[in-house]
């Protein structure tokens, strides 16, 4: 390999090893790599520099806006109340997988046309709602269909970021983008069998992680600290005495006397003034706790300065994957100062937290419970320090008189892009102003709907895959390849690229591993003799189907803790799904797209 091709090989691998340790978001780690190689010559200005005036990044963007629109209306909300129904007759109970069928098959349908992480963002509160309403177990609902998610947003160009930024790496190198259904006979094979395992595994291989018949205190479990508020009537009054031992759906778990821990609570403790309680339970409990007289947030002393002169709500926030707060604990990072809102509670997928509020150091997929003022959800959602903010009570008036104009306007984007009316960057970009025009969602609103961190990531990487074809390492990895593979013949070759890039989707993030692979998989074509269009799509499929590591893909990252699960479930349940991906992936796409 030539000096240029190593120097890249040497960039590539920092930027994954930077990516692993998660030490700094995905695009500032990819723009490094991209302005590092083009100092030093390896690109060019234009190359360097190509993917912020790609197609790609902007119509990522106004779709993004559509989907804001969805959430901030309601848009879709009755279709989803009609399709998930109501509780359960006696047959009904018996099959777990017809409530599955209502789960998984509009799930997929619905990210073919809405952005996956959106609609699960939208959804997934929902079906916990829903599940707790009628008597079902929401986490056998919840990572089904951020799978089904998945799955269907492979179907459509639109469904995902990852192929509209292939579609956009197509561009730059010359070749004709993707249409809007062109992926479809593909996709949908694979997210048709996709849905049948779902739908036929889940009860098989799901282990359940809450109980319907237990206490709704299962469903998701905070940890609260109250303080016993001085001169209160509680003072002097026993644990049993004061009602604090027959709660419903909450517990006293230890008390807190100047340093010492009382845990177990015996029902004969007498309560001192500052006695720090600590309770555990679910959502709806927890928060009752503050309507006690004579107890009080352990927090309750920033709370007045976190919030403003209206009436403060209760949100539920998901910590992302490259949030600040990830290994940080809330003192250290300033919580009530940086976001200008009081943590109440803390609830972590598959472990009890004993710590203090201020002392928990937190993970990505860690639920906290939040009192802010009204505006929090509109200036923190779609930010990469949350994954998810929801209202848990009260909340900004959903658009209700807009909902309808929305879901036209996306069916007007499907039919006029699906059509070739119009190309998906100028039907996206209407759609976008046309939500905007109607008040479906405010200049300000439509701003926060844009994820720009994957924006920014998406039009940094266009420079990262030219410096990997400039140097020639892209053609010595192919041929590394080739050489791997083609005893098998084409079909070898096309899953040594496929197996890669889902290798790479688990390490990495999955627009990530469609950068960087595609540079490698048109070499490797190159090298082989093969036609590119086939790697193009075996890349697409490969880094958007990722279902073995909550970790893979952001909507498995915003379920996690919302169903209590544990690591390994993802897994279970993921390893046959990865298996037949491979498998279907492997038989339509030389059909789809002769080799």
């Amino acid at each position: 390999m030539s000096a240029e091709a190593w120097f890249t090989l040497a960039v590539v691998v920092v930027t994954i090893a930077v990516l692993i340790t998660e030490r700094v978001s995905p695009s500032i780690a990819i723009l490094a790599a991209t302005v590092v190689l083009f100092v030093t010559g390896v690109i060019n200005q234009e190359q360097a520099f190509a993917g912020f005036s790609n197609d790609a990044p902007i119509t990522v963007a106004a779709l993004y806006v559509l989907a804001g629109a969805t959430e901030t209306t309601g848009a879709l909300q009755g279709l989803t109340d009609r399709v998930l129904g109501g509780r359960r007759t006696a047959d009904e109970r018996r099959s777990e997988r017809r409530d599955l069928t209502r789960v998984v098959v509009p799930g997929a349908v619905g990210s073919a046309f809405i952005a996956n992480t959106p609609l699960v963002s939208m959804v997934a509160p929902r079906i916990v709602s829903w599940s707790r309403r009628t008597g079902r177990n929401a986490s056998r609902f919840l990572m089904p269909f951020s799978y089904a998610a998945v799955f269907g947003g492979v179907i459509t160009v639109i469904g995902t970021s990852t192929n509209v930024t292939v579609s956009g790496l197509l561009q730059d190198a010359g070749k004709e983008p993707l249409s809007m259904f062109e992926i479809t006979p593909v996709g949908l094979p694979v997210a048709l069998i996709g849905a049948a395992l779902l739908i036929a595994l889940t009860p098989l291989l799901l282990p359940r992680r809450e109980s319907a018949a237990e206490a709704d205190a299962a469903v998701r479990e905070y940890t609260i600290d109250m303080v016993v508020q001085p001169g209160s009537a509680l003072i002097g009054q026993t644990v049993a005495g004061a009602g604090l031992r027959a709660l419903t759906g909450v517990y006293l778990v230890e008390i807190e006397r100047t340093g010492v821990l009382i845990a177990p609570v015996r029902p004969e403790e007498p309560l001192v003034a500052g006695d720090l309680l600590t309770f555990a339970g679910n959502v709806e409990r927890v928060l009752d706790l503050q309507k006690l007289p004579g107890l009080l947030p352990a927090e309750h002393h920033h709370i007045t300065e976190a919030t403003d002169s209206r009436a403060p709500e209760t949100f539920e926030v998901v910590v992302g994957d490259n949030s600040p707060l990830v290994g940080a604990t809330l003192k250290e990072v300033d919580f009530r100062a940086r976001y200008n809102a009081a943590v109440l509670a803390v609830h972590r997928s598959g472990e009890r937290l004993s710590d203090k509020l201020g002392d928990v150091r937190l993970r990505a997929g860690d639920l906290l419970l939040v009192l802010a003022d009204p505006d929090f959800g509109r200036r923190w959602r779609d930010r990469h320090d949350f994954l998810l903010v929801s209202a848990v009570e009260g909340g900004t008036p959903l658009r209700r008189n807009r909902a309808r104009a929305v879901e036209l306007i996306t069916l007007a984007l499907i039919v006029v892009a699906g059509t070739g009316l119009l190309d998906l960057l100028k039907a996206s970009l209407l759609a976008a102003l046309a939500v905007l025009a109607i008040g479906a969602i405010t200049p300000a609103e439509a701003r926060r709907s844009i994820n720009f961190e994957i924006i920014l990531m998406i039009a940094a990487s266009f420079g990262l895959g030219a410096a990997m074809q400039e140097s020639g390492l892209a053609a010595e990895i192919g041929q590394l390849l080739v050489d791997g593979f083609e005893w098998i013949g084409p079909v070898g070759v096309l899953a040594g690229v496929l197996l890669a890039t889902m290798i790479l989707t688990e390490l990495l993030s999955n627009n990530a591993a469609a950068v960087l692979m595609f540079p490698i998989a048109l070499a490797t074509a190159s090298e082989a003799g093969l036609h590119f269009r086939p790697f193009a799509i075996a890349i697409l499929i490969a880094a958007s189907c990722s279902f073995l590591t909550p970790i893979g893909y952001q909507t498995n990252l915003l379920v996690f803790g919302m169903g209590n699960y544990k690591f390994r479930d993802f897994t279970r349940l993921g390893a046959p799904l990865t298996l037949a991906t491979i498998v279907v992936s492997l038989i339509v796409i030389p059909i789809a797209f002769p080799l």
